[in-house]
């Protein structure tokens, strides 16, 4: 379900019943339609954050399809995605804004080749919005093209707290302060996804301010069919061995648990392999596009294997 993607992304077409869905009967459909299976709860969560025009935070071990929900919204929504990919040490130039340096330092020579240069004047002509590049935050609350937005702000637990204390401060008003020309502040609010991994606790006082969800690995059925629906050509016996043998290690105790995205990489290597049924060799040498720690290799290796085996392979049978 998650992959990555480009910082910000691109207006996805318009298509028929685009805008904001009118129930949450109507958002389920729309998802699945697009591939993108929400239980009840999650789905109420989304609509809800559409009406109520909140932030919407969500939690889950990495590879659950947290990132997958901005994207899939930006396509039901007809809404433009704008993805800011948090990392320690991210400041409020890399996420806001920062000026042209370069052309602001032309615009001043030429100033100065055309004659007397007044001061306060040049000071005003190279601080002006043109000369202002707008980082994702910025663009996401001036709006793409007069178009409203979708905001991921990905893996915020891996940000500092300091920058976390600022996006507090911007989920509070959607305007950011430029000190040279002003406020900018958001014509109508843009539609927000966080995600966590929660490698730290994300602060009380920016949970307030978000509603919650939690997302976690699904059930056996559930990822059935979204393996179903995103690798159609994988033959229903292999599906079905893939998805329980996947469940079957998540009871194992693992330093990473294999996500559906890693049941994704793994069929799909077993297709390109033209493989049909998962055999204990077949698993030994794939080992390495399900789990992505040497520790964990080692530790289901031999009996790990054949018991998530026997289990598979009984139940696809």
């Amino acid at each position: 379900m998650p992959t990555e993607g480009p910082t910000t992304g691109t207006p996805p077409p318009e298509a028929p019943g685009a805008g904001v869905p009118e129930s949450l009967d109507d958002l389920q459909t729309r998802l699945r339609e697009r591939l993108y299976f929400a239980e009840r709860s999650l789905a109420m969560a989304i609509f809800l954050a559409l009406r109520l025009e909140k932030p919407l935070l969500l939690e889950g071990e990495a590879g659950v399809g947290k990132t997958e929900v901005a994207k899939v919204l930006s396509a039901v929504l007809g809404l433009p995605l704008i993805r800011l990919q948090c990392y320690e040490g991210l400041d409020i130039h890399s996420a806001v804004y920062e000026w042209d340096y370069s052309r602001q330092m032309l615009q001043i020579r030429l100033l100065e080749a055309a004659g007397d240069v007044d001061i306060d004047s040049a000071r005003r002509g190279v601080f002006r919005r043109d000369f202002l590049q707008a980082r994702p935050l910025l663009e996401a609350i001036e709006g793409r093209d007069g178009s409203r937005t979708v905001l991921l702000v990905d893996e915020l637990d891996r940000a500092d707290e300091e920058f976390e204390a600022f996006l507090l401060e911007l989920l509070s008003d959607f305007q950011v302060t430029v000190p040279e020309i002003g406020t900018i502040a958001a014509e109508r609010r843009p539609v927000v996804i966080i995600t966590s991994n929660r490698t730290r606790e994300i602060h009380d006082a920016l949970r307030r301010r978000c509603l919650y969800h939690w997302i976690d690995y699904p059930g056996f059925e559930k990822e059935l069919a979204i393996v179903s629906a995103k690798v159609p050509d994988a033959p229903a016996n292999l599906t079905r061995q893939v998805v329980r043998f996947v469940e079957a290690l998540r009871e194992t105790e693992l330093y990473k648990r294999p996500g559906v995205a890693e049941t994704l990489d793994w069929i799909a290597a077993l297709r390109a392999l033209d493989q049909e049924v998962l055999t204990a060799e077949l698993v030994h040498d794939t080992l390495g596009a399900l789990l992505k720690y040497q520790d964990d290799i080692d530790l289901v290796r031999g009996e790990g294997v054949d018991r998530a085996l026997a289990r598979a392979v009984g139940d696809g049978r």
